[in-house]
């Protein structure tokens, strides 16, 4: 059996977005109660409350959200790929909506989560493979099976969930003020396809971030604002999930304002919430996820000076003092920094494409890949920060005099100042979804060409972004 089975391909998600204090109480509140019924503790309970009934199905939805252990070889692998087929074409093929409870929306997202982890790592696994070797019998059955674990069953089940359950249509008519009800149809209406349904719509986040489409990354999420008062900020691994992919997006995509902004959301809540975490088994999860997001957050202030939160500034300073430092200051120097971090801190991208076996120097590195795309943009910014402290000491200037500055040739130094002029100028985002956005100057410094002559100025919509950054940043938090 293959996830192709399952009813309806993959199809663009809606475009509206939603009121999610509305989709709260009508998903989670509605659904399951008062909280205190739950068997699950806090934010991060695990699912190890969960009895299962007896029933086969019962026991099978209590094993989709088990963690694979780490060192599990290609048998276990492959079948634990066949018991999501089976649980998910059940699912989604019966010939009405299973009737089955399920314990919170808590178990609804590690189902998706581990879904997709375990997808994430067989396809490493395998590109590894491919590249270095290894057992020719294992070489051999995965050569005989390129598609399981294959990126369109995986986006074919998660789009296939959400238009089973209705998610978007369900978001749309909240946005509206309408009952979401009404648009659910007889699969939306039921705790297991509305959860698993909404938390799908954050996989296709994370899995389309991972396959390097950054632009439908963040189109999937068009229905749901980010704020705490989300469904997914109650479940404290999709709350992480959801702002480091969408942060990572922004960062690909070049808009460091939004990425600092997005990232700074939630490292400012973990901050806050620091001693609660130390007592939750997500804890080291959780601390390496912010490790992660603190290297990023470095890179993009440096690639985009803005003003931090106080917290954050100052675990930016301890954790990457001399590191930020030199990326801030620019120069060739700066050029392993920002690869290191970047290695450190990026996804494990994976190729929409099985790998050839029999050509191992034709399977590019995805990780690699995406690293030379950011740094391509990183080396064209690296000039920056010498040339605008020189900017910064004139009103005006000769062209030939600053190009003896900072050491380099006058038509060069032209290219060099167009690129900077269009590197501080970015899509900022203000409202709707989060693809949306005004072009704006992102510098406090601006300055013209007329001839050999540059005249420079100060930015006043750069002085702007440091209001826009807090203001929405107190926004995210209301």
């Amino acid at each position: 059996m293959s996830f192709s089975q399952v009813n309806g391909g993959p199809r663009p998600p809606h475009d509206d977005d939603s009121d999610d204090e509305v989709l709260a109480s009508t998903l989670v509140e509605a659904i399951h109660g008062n909280d205190e019924e739950d068997d699950y503790e806090g934010e991060t309970g695990s699912i190890s409350g969960f009895q299962p009934s007896g029933d086969d199905i019962q026991q099978r939805l209590s094993a989709a959200a088990q963690p694979l252990e780490f060192q599990a070889g290609l048998p276990e692998r492959f079948a634990s790929y066949d018991k999501y087929c089976g649980l998910f074409a059940y699912l989604l093929n019966s010939e009405g909506p299973v009737d089955l409870e399920i314990p919170t929306y808590h178990w609804a997202w590690e189902v998706i989560d581990e879904f997709i982890y375990q997808f994430n790592t067989f396809c490493s696994y395998r590109h590894r493979v491919a590249r270095k070797g290894g057992n020719e019998e294992e070489v051999q059955i995965l050569k005989e099976n390129p598609q399981t674990w294959g990126c369109y069953s995986v986006l074919n089940v998660l789009y296939s969930l959400i238009q089973r359950s209705q998610m978007n249509e369900q978001l749309a008519a909240i946005k509206k003020g309408e009952d979401p009800d009404e648009v659910a149809g007889e699969y939306g209406s039921r705790p297991l396809y509305r959860m698993l349904g909404y938390f799908s719509i954050i996989g296709l986040l994370r899995v389309h971030c991972l396959l390097g489409d950054f632009t439908l990354a963040l189109k999937t999420l068009d229905d749901i604002e980010l704020n705490k008062k989300a469904v997914f900020a109650k479940v404290m691994a999709a709350h992480f999930t959801t702002y480091y992919y969408v942060g990572f997006s922004y960062m690909m995509m070049r808009r460091y304002a939004d990425a600092i902004r997005t990232f700074s959301h939630i490292l400012v809540y973990v901050s806050r919430t620091k001693n609660y975490q130390k007592n939750n088994a997500q804890f080291d999860a959780v601390t390496k996820k912010n490790d992660q997001m603190y290297a990023l957050i470095a890179m993009c202030v440096a690639l985009c000076p803005v003003r931090l939160d106080d917290t954050i500034h100052a675990s930016l300073r301890e954790k990457y003092g001399d590191q930020f430092t030199k990326m801030q200051r620019g120069g060739p120097e700066a050029i392993p920094i920002f690869e290191e971090l970047f290695m450190q801190a990026c996804p494990k991208f994976i190729s929409p494409n099985p790998p050839d076996f029999e050509n191992p120097e034709n399977n590019v590195d995805p990780a690699q890949h995406h690293l030379q795309v950011f740094m391509y943009d990183v080396k064209n910014t690296i000039f920056t920060p010498v040339l605008k402290s020189y900017l910064k000491l004139y009103t005006t200037m000769d062209l030939n005099k600053l190009a003896s500055f900072v050491e380099t040739d006058a038509e060069t130094l032209r290219k060099q100042l167009v690129v900077y002029k269009q590197k501080n100028r970015q899509v900022r985002w203000t409202e709707g979804g989060l693809l949306e956005g005004e072009l704006t100057q992102t510098a406090d410094l601006d300055f013209a060409l007329q001839g050999d002559i540059v005249h420079v100025s100060e930015a006043k919509v750069g002085r702007k972004l440091v209001d826009w950054y807090l203001r929405n940043l107190q926004k995210s938090f209301a």
